[in-house]
């Protein structure tokens, strides 16, 4: 692809955003826009364990905070923050007359796009490397619906990112790195509805669908000769239906049908499928017993259902399942297009919601390993509201001045000169 071709295409990308921005503004319907109102503070960690084969590292721990009313009344902070990685958002309410937010983000840090290679259930450490990152980001948020109870979203996003690669120590020798590139990102999307940041919402929905399209300063090979290759242009279509809610008798229930495209996925830009931690990324794809990301796909359909009932004062008993059937990505295939896993686990919650764990068991039915197919995994999850503690902090008193010393004070004043 030339360099006219490639401008024509970051130009007609440029033109879309400003031209959607545009229909936002314009749209006639009122109310407010997608930048979260509540105030919130947690903590969230979790880490998935293979006891079947060696995976790659599967885990995180963060600090969440949305801060509605940040300085002006208008502005709203959002951030996470991880060891080695912050992704924030400064988010203003009511622009182009009231009717659209808009967000101006920022984010940048280790390892955000390290790249791990599993093929055929084997986790091939001379293939894998570190990936750097530092982006920025405009997005713009409409709400759509003339006033439902569940708020239709128009989404759109244009992301500027840096990403550049380095080995690991196992990394081979002979292995060549992708190239050091530039990514310019366009998101567009609809989203009725949606989930609160929290481990197990009592009630959700959502159904949205998106597209993403992604175009790279520098194209080329890498890897063993350069036997696989970086594309400059890659498009992703997926659409999403989820929903959870919890009975009267504190019965809980979730289920989700997932599906996506693709057109010229490559490794980097592939859907990753595998693992069961829900804030591994934006869109998770989780599929039980299986190593996190472990299945690249440029096409899939998945499905998943949860059922949780207490079994006693704070816990929860589950059980769970996902199935999902995967186009691969060239060089990734498998057999069989149908993987599937299920698990159980036992959940607690606090008093008040304060914090909250999961340990859980997975099954992954048909996740190759040693020549076989079946795998074992654990997790453990975990969630601290630190708004939720605060709210059940007593209710701080004025002390009262004695009306004369007493006790030690009086003593004090007596032998002071």
């Amino acid at each position: 692809m030339g360099n006219k071709e490639t401008g024509g295409l970051l130009l007609s990308g440029l033109r879309a955003f400003v031209s959607g921005l545009a229909l936002l503004a314009l749209a006639a319907a009122p109310g407010g826009a997608q930048i979260d109102p509540e105030k919130r503070q947690l903590v969230h960690a979790g880490y998935d364990l293979p006891l079947s084969g060696v995976g790659p590292p599967s885990a995180y721990l963060f600090y969440y905070r949305n801060q509605p009313r940040f300085l002006r009344p208008d502005l709203t902070l959002r951030f996470a923050a991880a060891p080695a990685y912050l992704d924030s958002e400064l988010g203003v309410e009511g622009v182009f007359g009231g009717r659209t937010d808009v967000g101006l983000g920022l984010a940048g840090g280790g390892f955000a796009e390290s790249y791990a290679e599993v093929r055929g259930g084997q986790y091939l450490h001379g293939e894998s490397f570190i990936g750097n990152s530092a982006a920025v980001s405009l997005s713009a948020y409409r709400r759509l619906d003339p006033g439902w109870r569940i708020p239709l979203n128009g989404v759109l996003r244009l992301n500027e990112r840096r990403a550049v690669y380095e080995r690991r120590v196992e990394t081979a020798p002979a292995f060549a790195l992708p190239p050091d590139h530039l990514e310019t990102c366009l998101r567009a999307g609809l989203r009725l509805g949606g989930a609160e940041p929290e481990l197990e919402p009592a009630r959700s929905a959502e159904l949205s669908v998106w597209y993403e399209g992604v175009l790279r300063d520098h194209e080329g090979t890498y890897g063993f000769a350069g036997d696989r290759r970086l594309r400059r242009f890659v498009q992703n279509f997926w659409t999403r239906a989820r929903a959870s809610w919890t009975s009267k008798t504190k019965r809980r229930f979730e289920a989700a049908i997932e599906s996506g495209s693709s057109r010229l996925a490559d490794r980097l830009s592939a859907y990753r499928l595998g693992g069961v931690l829900p804030f591994a990324s934006e869109f998770p794809l989780m599929l039980p017993g299986y190593y996190g990301g472990e299945l690249s796909a440029r096409r899939y359909v998945l499905m998943s259902a949860l059922a949780a009932a207490p079994v006693g004062a704070g816990f929860s008993a589950r059980l769970f399942a996902g199935s999902a059937n995967v186009t691969f990505v060239e060089s990734m295939g498998q057999p069989r297009p149908w993987n599937s896993g299920a698990g159980a686990g036992l959940g607690y919650a606090s008093r008040g919601g304060v914090w909250r764990a999961d340990l859980n068991y997975a099954y992954g039915i048909d996740a190759l390993r040693s020549g076989g197919r079946g795998a074992h995994a654990v997790s453990l999850l975990a969630q601290i509201d630190i708004e939720a503690w605060k709210r059940l902090l007593p209710a701080p008193t004025t002390p009262k001045s004695p009306s004369r010393p007493e006790g030690m004070e009086w003593i004090f004043q007596r032998i002071s000169p």
